[in-house]
């Protein structure tokens, strides 16, 4: 039976030459280095393509394995993360032909209207409390919806650019298409995603500030004491 490589502490700045190095020679510390950098962006970029979990995470795992068993391949022309990255994706969207067709851009594009804002996230607080932090779960829970029922080629740029953050030109590389399809992509995902959650907000903003209860009966009452005091005093 092959001895496995001894295994060694890597610091956790390790460049991607290094931690190529070592996962080559089979060091483990390496491998789950490379997957702890990397975890959540395949798992977006996938899911934003499946628009389902489990299958996100077998493309992940499915990933890593083809990944770590081609290192030999893997010739530093772009970041590790991006390499993985257009594994991922390719993946992804094999499995998605497989199960479906690819949405119709045109039919989309011809259904939106004129009209489109950029949406501006909230920072969310680490410090923040409880009913604070149950609030924010609740607003991210209609966010992820509002994205996912997005159609994939924008949900898969708006994924990419606005919650991975990344660069245009790395998209535009990645799913082989122009910056600025990049940029019309984005700004119709933008759009769609505004006007859903315009929906959704709708009921809730009309019924922000509530002026009723108790509140509406003390100040009624105090206004008809003042008006009946003004009164005697008359």
């Amino acid at each position: 039976m092959q001895k496995r490589a001894r295994l060694q502490k890597l610091p956790d700045d390790a460049d991607d030459v290094a931690l190529i190095d070592a996962a080559g020679r089979g060091d483990a510390a390496a491998f789950r280095a490379i997957m702890e950098r990397n975890n959540r962006r395949l798992y977006r970029v996938a899911r934003s393509v499946l628009d389902d979990d489990s299958e996100a995470e077998e493309v992940v795992q499915e990933t890593y394995l083809r990944a770590f068993t081609a290192l030999a391949d893997f010739r530093h022309e772009a970041a590790l993360s991006t390499w993985l990255t257009r594994i991922a994706l390719n993946e992804a969207l094999g499995r998605k032909r497989r199960a479906r067709p690819v949405v119709d851009l045109a039919a989309v594009e011809a259904m939106q209207e004129s009209r489109g804002q950029i949406i501006w996230f909230p920072n969310m607080n680490p410090d923040s409390d409880p009913e604070r932090d149950v609030a924010q779960r609740e607003i991210r829970k209609l966010l992820e919806r509002a994205i996912d029922g997005l159609p994939e080629p924008f949900r898969l740029v708006f994924v990419m650019r606005d919650v991975e953050e990344m660069s245009i030109e790395e998209t535009a590389r990645l799913l082989a298409i122009r910056p600025q399809t990049v940029k019309t992509r984005l700004h119709r995902a933008r759009r769609l995603l505004r006007q859903s959650l315009d929906r959704h907000l709708a009921t809730t903003l009309r019924d922000s500030f509530p002026f009723a209860g108790e509140r509406c009966a003390r100040i009624t009452e105090t206004v008809l004491c003042r008006l009946e005091s003004l009164r005697q005093d008359s």
